[in-house]
């Protein structure tokens, strides 16, 4: 895959996560600029990711620590925990929010 394309797929993932946090019941800030979305929660923590063009990956980083995730099929797939996506979400978001996105 190419730059371009990398950056199509993230764009709609980025899309894709943001729709499904905001329909969470959760007191939220959502950010999304400079190929960075950021959700800041009530408590005043923050989950955030990124897109990093170079290594074809998404970076996501939560208060358990810092995950690179590489396409793998349809979907993200990080080496440190062998979780998906949207596993990997699901996870700190119930950490740092009590709720889950997927």
């Amino acid at each position: 895959m190419d730059d371009s394309e990398f950056q199509e797929i993230v764009d709609d993932e980025f899309v894709r996560i943001e729709d499904r946090v905001d329909e969470l019941e959760l007191d939220v800030d959502i950010d999304a600029s400079g190929g960075v979305l950021t959700f800041t929660l009530d408590s005043g923590s923050s989950i955030i990711l990124s897109r990093q063009i170079a290594n074809h990956e998404i970076w996501v980083a939560a208060k358990s620590g810092g995950f690179h995730l590489k396409r793998a099929g349809d979907g993200w797939h990080c080496d440190k925990t062998d979780e998906s996506l949207e596993q990997l979400l699901n996870r700190v978001f119930m950490e740092q929010a009590g709720a889950s996105p997927f």
